[in-house]
């Protein structure tokens, strides 16, 4: 019985590995698959800035040329920077509210509070008041450090 069973999982752990290195192949070629395509449209775009600025030159001069194509990239890093600077305001208040939401959950969990109230139970609430005093000292010193923290990088986001 032990034999059937040490068999029937080394063939199970075989079919395992045999499906991660499946996988992992399929991904690597899919990966391989994307970095051609990126090349391939990164050359075409060359091509087309040279084609741009060949037409502006023979049109208008070598000085405009350089502009028309200065000015191009330029709206293009501007736009690059505001969708940054967009999704990363997007990702901190996302942060936050899952933050306010784990922290509102956490204490209104059935489970903390009679945790909670066992502690109390234990300890004593004479013994129980001078620790939550230094509790909230300490909770109210991290929450202004992380306010203070907060309007900075808010500040230097602005800038």
């Amino acid at each position: 019985m032990s034999k059937h069973f040490s068999t029937q999982g080394r063939v199970m752990l075989q079919r395992l590995i045999n499906d991660v290195k499946e996988s992992a192949g399929s991904a690597l070629r899919l990966t391989s698959i994307a970095g051609v395509a990126a090349i391939a449209l990164f050359i075409s775009f060359a091509f087309l800035c040279a084609a741009a600025f060949i037409y502006v030159l023979q049109h208008y001069g070598p000085i405009e040329a350089c502009l028309a194509g200065a000015v191009l990239f330029f709206v293009v890093t501007l736009i690059a920077v505001a969708v940054y600077m967009a999704r990363r305001r997007e990702m901190r208040r996302r942060a936050a509210r899952a933050a306010k939401a784990t922290a509102a959950s956490a204490f209104a969990d059935p489970v903390m509070i009679a945790t909670g109230l066992q502690i109390v139970r234990a300890i004593g609430v004479k013994r129980l008041i001078p620790i939550i005093a230094v509790a909230g000292l300490a909770l109210g010193l991290m929450a202004s450090r992380g306010a203070a923290a907060s309007s900075e990088d808010e500040e230097q986001g602005e800038e």
